[in-house]
């Protein structure tokens, strides 16, 4: 284990913003075991923890003093059937991408439209991802998870994991510090598209498809992400910094007598969500230029690092952005990457 952790180690590869931070001490484990005699040893038991996929949620401010862990645990097998559903195991280091890709290919549809979001699987249910009409929640079995308190593997299930609009039981208690080491997702036998997301309604009508398979679906959607999203290897990014905001009927209705053309979705139980994006480009800020960080001009939702940007600088931007939502509708933005 000696070799395995290392120190003072670069995670300006292991971010997607591409800013420069230095862990204490790092390690990349591919097995629960690895993990267990990491998280053992004398040098970094008593550290502060950060534990990493594929780095697109975080956004680094300053160095981080203590351990760094980057989950690489591989594995994909099926696991039978429940309840109508294809169960299948994926190890967290898998990347998120890849696996819809090769799930669609063993003829596992139910995730195609959450193509392109990048990261890792291990991440997928911290963050609860979600795009064009679907959460992971909603495809999910259970959460493979590490007890660092008595180094075993337990099982979460969908109701144990609360989740909610990119939120789950491990951001709500991080203190608890489990880690996600796999993810067993739960795909309909049954397969119905979801195509009712208007964007990828004009995609697939641009395509003169009418009967989409699943495959047609996760074509649209990386062309879709592919247009408005900018490629983390290309330009330093973690896609959406925002979440969009949610809010009460009588407040969307407020916004709606004073903005007519405010961008909001039902989404029950008396609330309304409030596109970000929107109300971001409507304080004049999409493609807005700080230094070396930037607001995406085809996406307001996303800040860039334009070229050696430091994590304190798109942190700077982010709040410029806050500030002008805050001061022209009264709605507070909340980031999605986890700030550090």
């Amino acid at each position: 284990m000696e070799s395995q952790i290392q120190c003072a180690v670069s995670l300006r590869s292991f971010n997607t913003f591409g800013v420069e931070a230095r862990a204490a001490f790092f390690a990349a484990v591919r097995s629960v075991d690895q993990l267990r005699d990491v998280l053992m040893d004398a040098r970094v038991r008593d550290l502060p923890r950060l534990v990493l996929g594929g780095g697109s949620n975080v956004l680094f401010t300053k160095d981080f003093d203590g351990l760094v862990v980057k989950i690489d645990i591989p594995g994909y097998a099926r696991a039978g059937e429940d309840d109508g559903r294809h169960l299948v195991h994926v190890g967290a280091g898998e990347a998120w991408h890849a696996t819809v890709d090769r799930l669609l290919g063993d003829g596992l549809p139910g995730v195609e439209n959450l193509a392109l979001i990048p990261g890792s699987v291990g991440a997928a249910p911290i963050q609860n991802i979600g795009a064009y009409g679907i959460e992971l929640a909603e495809r999910l079995h259970s959460v493979q998870v590490f007890e660092p308190a008595s180094g075993s593997v337990s099982s979460l299930d969908v109701e144990a994991c609360r989740f909610g609009y990119r939120d789950s039981i491990f951001k709500q208690r991080p203190a608890d510090g489990r880690i996600v080491v796999g993810v067993t997702l739960a795909l309909p036998t049954h397969w119905v598209p979801v195509v009712g997301y208007a964007d990828v309604e004009h995609e697939l009508k641009r395509r003169d498809v009418s009967h989409p398979s699943a495959r047609d679906v996760f074509d649209a959607v990386v062309a879709i992400r592919s247009r408005k999203l900018p490629d983390p290897q290309q330009v330093g990014n973690a896609g959406s910094f925002f979440k969009n905001p949610v809010v009460s009927r009588a407040r969307r209705q407020e916004l709606v007598d004073r903005f007519p053309s405010i961008v909001n979705y039902d989404i029950g139980g008396g609330r309304d969500k409030l596109a970000a994006g929107w109300l971001i480009e409507a304080c004049g800020l999409k493609g807005a230029v700080r230094g070396r960080a930037g607001v995406y001009p085809r996406q307001a939702l996303v800040l860039v690092n334009l070229g050696g940007a430091t994590g304190a600088e798109i942190l700077a931007l982010a709040r410029e952005v806050q500030d002008a939502v805050r001061a022209r509708f009264g709605v507070e933005l909340e980031p999605e990457p986890t700030v550090l």
